[in-house]
C-alpha cells in the first residue's frame, strides 16, 4: 500500500469524529394562512434532504414562539455553528422587505436586515451558503458576498417586492435527481439554483405573467451576481460587459446529498480537490493572455494532481469507505 493511500485511509478513519454540515432552516412570518403550509411544506423538503446527506439540521420559526425571539435564536445558532470543516448552509424562508436603504427577512417579531447578518457571520469560519428565498433579497446578495460563501437570493432588486416562488423551486430541486445536470450522480448547489431558476421561468410563461423576480448567485466574493441566462449546462458562457469573473463554480462543489464517491473522500482530500478546480477555472480565463505551451503544461499539472487525488480515493480499502458512508 502506498503512503498516499495509507495517509488516505488514516484520513477516513479521522473524520469519522469530525464535523458534518449543518442547515439552518429559518421560516420567516407567514403573513397570510395561505403561506403557512406553502412555508412548511418546502422546510420539511430542505430537511428531507438534509437528512439524507448525513447533515445537521437547525428549524427556526415552526414551533410555538417561544420567549427567545426568532431573530436571538438565528443570531445564537449562528455563533454556535460558527467552526467547522464543512459547510453551513442558512435557508430563509418567508417574506422580506426593502426601504431603499435596508432590506430585512420577515420573522416572527423583530426582522433580521442584511446589515444584521453580516456582522453575525463574520466571526464564522466555515464555508458558508446563504439562500435568501424572499421578495426584495437581492441587497442581502451585496452585504453577504464573501470569499468561501455562496449566496443565492431569489430577486435582482431590492424593488422586486412580490411573492417569490424561487424557494419553492429550490427546495423541490436540492433533492431531485432531475437536475442533477452534469449526471455525477449528486446534486450541486449550483444545479439546484439553474433548475430552480427555469422552473420559476417556466412557471411566469405557462401563466402568460410577466415575471416579478429574477434570482441571482453569488460565489466569488465580488458582489455582483450572475443569474441563471448566462449559464449553458453548469458554465457559465456569457460574460460581464466589464471582463468581471462569472460565478457558478464554487456552487457547483456544495453538495447537500453526497454522492457514494464523493462521501468517500475525506474532508482535506475534498478541499484540495475544490482548490484545484478553481485553479483549473482560473487557468481557463487565462488562456487567451499565453503562450500555448505554458498554458498546456500548466494543466497538464493540475490534471494530474487531480487524477492522483482521485485515484487514491478509489484505491482505499472498502471497509473504510463503508465507515464513512455510515457516518
Amino acid at each position: 500500500m502506498t503512503l498516499t493511500v495509507v495517509t488516505l485511509c488514516l484520513c477516513l478513519t479521522a473524520t469519522a469524529d469530525e464535523d458534518r454540515p449543518c442547515v439552518v432552516i429559518v421560516v420567516g412570518a407567514p403573513g397570510a394562512s395561505e403561506y403557512t403550509t406553502q412555508f412548511r411544506r418546502w422546510a420539511d423538503l430542505w430537511q428531507s434532504a438534509a437528512q439524507k446527506g448525513s447533515a445537521q439540521v437547525v428549524r427556526i420559526g415552526l414551533d410555538a414562539e417561544g420567549s427567545v425571539p426568532d431573530r436571538e435564536r438565528l443570531r445564537t445558532t449562528l455563533a454556535e455553528k460558527a467552526t467547522g470543516k464543512e459547510p453551513l448552509w442558512l435557508v430563509l424562508i418567508g417574506h422580506g422587505t426593502f426601504d431603499g436603504r435596508e432590506a430585512k427577512f420577515n420573522l416572527r417579531g423583530p426582522d433580521v436586515s442584511d446589515a444584521d447578518l453580516a456582522e453575525w457571520l463574520k466571526p464564522v469560519t466555515r464555508p458558508v451558503a446563504v439562500l435568501d428565498c424572499s421578495s426584495g433579497s437581492s441587497p442581502f446578495l451585496s452585504r453577504l458576498s464573501a470569499p468561501n460563501r455562496v449566496i443565492a437570493t431569489a430577486t435582482k432588486s431590492g424593488h422586486e417586492l412580490n411573492f417569490a416562488r424561487f424557494g419553492q423551486y429550490l427546495a423541490e430541486s436540492i433533492g431531485d435527481p432531475q437536475a442533477d445536470l452534469d449526471k455525477d450522480g449528486q446534486v450541486s448547489l449550483l444545479e439546484a439554483f439553474l433548475t430552480a431558476s427555469g422552473r420559476v421561468n417556466e412557471f411566469y410563461r405557462t401563466q402568460s405573467r410577466l415575471a416579478t423576480e429574477h434570482a441571482l448567485l453569488d460565489d466569488n466574493g465580488d458582489r455582483l451576481g450572475t443569474p441563471a441566462e448566462w449559464f449553458r449546462g453548469v458554465r457559465a458562457t456569457r460574460r460581464a460587459k466589464d471582463g468581471a469573473p462569472l460565478d457558478g463554480l464554487r456552487a457547483h462543489q456544495f453538495h447537500l446529498i453526497p454522492s457514494d464517491r464523493e462521501r468517500a473522500m475525506p474532508a482535506d482530500v475534498r478541499h484540495k480537490r475544490d482548490e484545484l478546480e478553481v485553479a483549473v477555472a482560473a487557468l481557463r480565463d487565462q488562456k487567451v493572455k499565453l503562450a500555448a505551451d505554458d498554458y498546456y503544461a500548466r494543466l497538464e499539472k493540475l490534471m494530474l494532481e487531480l487524477g492522483k487525488l482521485y485515484r487514491a480515493v478509489d484505491a482505499a480499502p472498502k471497509a473504510t469507505r463503508d465507515t464513512k458512508h455510515e457516518h
